[in-house]
């Protein structure tokens, strides 16, 4: 088991910031600060325990109204900025 918490502070959303904790590449927990509290809840219970690449391609691009993301985009955000830093990580080793 290798936990990982990343703290991502959001942008153009009404949830501010989000801490995601992961086990190697599944979705452990993630607390949503602000936002649409039962959305928000709904999209938690259905997120743990699936791998971040089914999350991203779910969530990737969703809109809220007319703004240009949304809360689940922002995760999507969230789960690829962590897989690119990874990803740069692996090529130091």
């Amino acid at each position: 088991m290798s936990l990982k918490t990343i703290q991502y502070k959001t942008e153009g959303t009404c949830c501010a910031l989000m801490n995601v904790i992961l086990d190697d590449d599944t979705v452990k927990d993630v607390e949503f600060i602000g936002g649409c509290r039962g959305n928000l809840e709904g999209i938690r219970h259905l997120i743990i325990g699936m791998d971040i690449d089914s999350i991203i391609s779910k969530l990737q691009g969703i809109k809220c109204g007319s703004k240009p993301t949304s809360c689940p985009d922002q995760l999507s955000r969230c789960l690829l900025e962590f897989k690119k830093q990874n990803a740069a990580k692996e090529v130091v080793k």
